[in-house]
């Protein structure tokens, strides 16, 4: 049974930071990319990051130049520094690991999510 296990999050001044982290098990498949997903209130869900297994990152606008994804992908392991914070980055922020059969996405696991709160 996969599991998706998020950590780090916490309350932080605007221009603080934080790592978030998500640690995976059970896999049986090959994983080909993570990413990191938030949900600011009353907001939809957003991809904020993605990384590939041989890690390549990508970022959302906002968080480019700020935030940095990192790990072991093959592994289900994978991080979030996030430096500079803003009132904006306040969210529940979730790790997701995607199935996919070639460039399709077949199912989607999701951690519990990690609360992220930024206050000045």
């Amino acid at each position: 049974q996969v599991q998706l296990v998020e950590s780090g999050g916490g309350l932080v001044q605007a221009g603080g930071s934080l790592r978030l982290s998500c640690v995976t098990s059970g896999i049986t498949f090959e994983i080909g990319a993570m990413g990191w997903w938030r949900q600011r209130p009353g907001l939809q869900r957003e991809l904020v990051a993605s990384i590939n297994r041989e890690g390549k990152p990508n970022y959302i606008g906002s968080a480019e130049g700020r935030f940095t994804i990192f790990g072991d992908i093959p592994k289900g392991t994978m991080h979030l520094q996030m430096d500079n914070l803003q009132f904006a980055d306040t969210a529940v922020y979730y790790c997701n690991l995607p199935v996919r059969v070639g460039a399709q996405d077949i199912y989607d696991y999701w951690g519990q999510g990690t609360q992220v709160t930024v206050s000045s």
